[in-house]
């Protein structure tokens, strides 16, 4: 046991009783430790010093600089060999040959030929030039000599010293001999330094050339960060891609792959360039290795595409400028342009960009639509802009159900003719409903189409968001049909399902927007009943399946590789009604971001060109109803109304009362009470005032009616 210690605390205050007070405390000293043995701390110590940063940046720098010699030498030697033989001709070539370019192929054989040919003249005249070297030395010399013994001549007759003769000739060898002198006290220090000079040489050029392995490289070379994309670098991580076939036909071609490539052209905010793949590699598995190609790169995996055009055997790369796609694009046209307008027919929505920086618009005319994603990527915004667009159209109606709830659909209040706000129970089944009143219309719209093949009909849309509420609702009606699930008693999906199946034709819509789709809250016939479907980041490839279907992921399409939180808005489309590049099944989009604020703004310019619009916030069935007070509340503010739209708001409030009415109805009920009809403009309106006066006659006559 340890050694104890004693602690007496002692109280000195003479004024507490007793005068002194003693206390002791015992406490055991803890159990010493075992010592560490010498061998354990010693391999600590040497682990340490292995695996510190500041040992493997030094062991990097010790081998980068001694690879980049090896790299130099091999530069060097590789310049060296093109320029003594006709290879660098060869292999221009070979590479003309393999592009099909049989003309320059041709040219740089001409170039070869005449290579050769001068190199034979020089070689043959080797051999003829050291007697001619030997003659030009003796005739050199003898004329040398001879000019400085007439030297010699004359400075001995001007000084009349015969030796004088010789004394140009004995400082010119004086001369030679300095020279000889200088050579023995510099040629020592130049062979042993030579070496080191050649070395230092090897070592400029395999610095300058970055000619060591990237392993070895510093680490802001390594990133590599910003570095340009070019022909070399995109053959090299093709090379690099652990692909056998790949690795093994690239090495053997002359031109070390350049023929593969097409032209490198800047697209967007990046370049695009398409790869011929050699004969036995497979599109499939360059797609399956994008992470490792962009790491090869120098790139995210965000920051390159892989899509597959109509070449055969071709993939297309789309490669971002680092850090371009973490930059936001600009506002929409529909909050910088006040004076935009919208044509449903004939218009685009403009919904943002692509990735090459082109606007990206989609065409709305009679096309179904299929908006899904995880929760929190920017579905509700996406959906919503193509809606605004939309609005600025007034021959568009709205049928709304936001089964959030939170009031990301409020601004539409005063111009949907529908507006259903929550997740409820409650509320999937008004959605349903809505659903339901938006078929019998297309239904009516086929019966008038029958009997008048020329009827034209105004657009409407009936939208859903958050559609996996209803289609996981459990609750039942009287008949014990369920709203939700997908068997052919459901309700919400066999509405949806009947206007895919026809609304089309006559200009009945069905939009959707869900989150992580499944086959349980997006049944497979719902989904592929959109004409155009577009997909936020998603979890897993069989859920990209779902939201665009496997043509469009075998050809590129990978929602599930956007990133969760920094994607938000940008989205993957497969549609014909987006300009996609040819060969290719999808396009990634980037879209515009409209806060509630503009979003606002924008539905004040659309309910400014209506004459007037009454929402209706729920849906009520089989209660007795006041037609005249009825066809009162749906004219809203407007001061005329249009007996069509009268009759289309009717059956909204009421199925059951109003679900079969025709014109002759509404005249019925509008002459028993002194209102009439008239036309205007080729179509019969009915004046609100009319309708209130009647109403006010009615309940004045009650009134005294009663009083009687």
């Amino acid at each position: 046991m340890g050694d104890t210690v004693v602690h007496l605390h002692k109280n000195t205050d003479p004024s507490t009783e007793p005068a002194t007070v003693t206390t002791l405390t015992v406490v055991p000293d803890p159990a010493p430790a075992a010592p560490v043995p010498l061998w354990v701390r010693s391999g600590r110590a040497v682990k340490h010093a292995v695996t510190h940063e500041n040992t493997k940046t030094a062991a990097r720098a010790v081998a980068r600089h001694g690879l980049y010699v090896v790299g130099g030498a091999r530069i060097v030697g590789r310049r060296t060999w093109d320029g003594k033989t006709a290879a660098r001709y060869e292999r221009f070539m070979r590479a003309a040959e393999a592009a099909g370019d049989m003309d320059a192929a041709m040219e740089w054989e001409e170039r070869a030929q005449r290579y050769r040919d001068a190199r034979h003249r020089r070689r043959m005249d080797l051999l003829h030039s050291p007697v001619d070297a030997a003659k030009g030395v003796a005739v050199t010399t003898g004329m040398g000599i001879g000019s400085l013994v007439a030297l010699g001549v004359v400075m001995a007759i001007a000084t009349k010293d015969v030796t004088d003769v010789v004394t140009p000739l004995m400082a010119t060898v004086d001369f030679i001999n300095l020279l000889i002198t200088i050579v023995q006290v510099v040629w020592g220090p130049l062979v042993t330094l030579g070496p080191f000079l050649a070395l230092l040489a090897l070592w400029a050029v395999g610095s300058k050339q970055q000619a060591a392995p990237q392993w070895a490289l510093p680490a802001h070379v390594r990133s590599g960060e910003g570095e340009p994309i070019t022909p070399s670098i995109v053959v090299k991580a093709l090379r690099d891609l652990g692909v056998p076939a790949l690795r093994n036909a690239i090495k053997e071609m002359g031109d070390a792959g350049a023929s593969m490539l097409s032209p490198i052209v800047i697209a967007g905010c990046g370049v695009e360039v398409d790869v011929t793949l050699p004969s036995g590699v497979s599109t499939i598995e360059v797609q399956n290795k994008r992470r490792k190609l962009a790491e090869n790169l120098s790139r995210h995996e965000h920051e390159v595409f892989i899509t597959i055009p109509q070449a055969a055997r071709t993939v297309r790369l789309w490669i971002a400028d680092s850090g371009a796609l973490d930059e936001p694009i600009g506002p929409s046209p529909l909050v910088t342009d006040e004076t935009m307008t919208a044509d449903y027919a004939k218009g685009r929505a403009p919904w943002g960009q692509d990735l090459r920086g082109d606007a990206a618009s989609l065409s709305l005319y009679q096309r179904h639509l299929l908006i899904t994603g995880l929760s929190n990527q920017g579905k509700t915004a996406s959906l919503r802009a193509l809606a605004l667009w939309a609005a600025l159209d007034k021959r568009v109606e709205f049928r709304i159900a936001d089964l959030k709830g939170v009031g990301d659909w409020a601004m539409f209040d005063g111009l949907a003719t529908v507006l259903i706000q929550g997740p409820t129970d409650e509320h999937v089944i008004e959605a349903t409903e809505m659903v339901e009143d938006a078929l019998d219309e297309m239904n009516r719209r086929i019966e008038a189409r029958r009997l008048d093949p020329g009827a034209v009909f105004d657009p409407l849309i009936c939208i859903v968001d958050e559609a996996q509420v209803a289609f996981m609702c459990p609750a039942v009606d009287d008949e014990k049909r369920p709203y939700g699930g997908s068997k052919a008693t459901s309700r919400y999906f066999m509405g949806v399902r009947k206007i895919h199946n026809q609304g089309r034709a006559v200009d009945v819509l069905m939009w959707q927007g869900t989150q992580d789709p499944t086959d349980q809250n997006l049944p497979k016939l719902v989904r592929e009943g959109a004409h155009t479907r577009a997909a936020l980041a998603l979890g897993t490839e069989s859920q990209a399946v779902m939201a665009l279907g496997e043509k469009a992921v075998n050809g590129g399409a990978a929602p599930h590789l956007l990133r969760q939180g920094l994607d938000k808005g940008t989205l993957v489309v497969a549609s014909d009604g987006i300009e996609i590049p040819k060969g290719q099944s999808s396009l990634t989009v980037r879209t515009h971001y409209i806060d509630d604020d503009e979003a606002k703004a924008i539905t004040d310019r659309a309910k400014a060109i209506r004459d007037g619009v009454t929402t209706l916030h729920s849906i009520e069935r089989g209660e007795e109803r006041d037609p005249l007070a009825d066809v009162f509340d749906v004219m809203g503010d407007a001061e005329r109304s249009y007996t069509q739209d009268i009759i289309k708001r009717l059956a909204i409030v009421s199925e059951d009362a109003y679900g079969g009415w025709t014109f002759g109805d509404l005249k019925r009920v509008l002459e028993a009470a002194g209102v009439e009809a008239y036309k205007s403009h080729g179509r019969m309106v009915v004046r609100r005032d009319d309708v209130a006066r009647a109403l006010a006659d009615r309940d004045s006559e009650g009134s005294a009616s009663a009083s009687e």
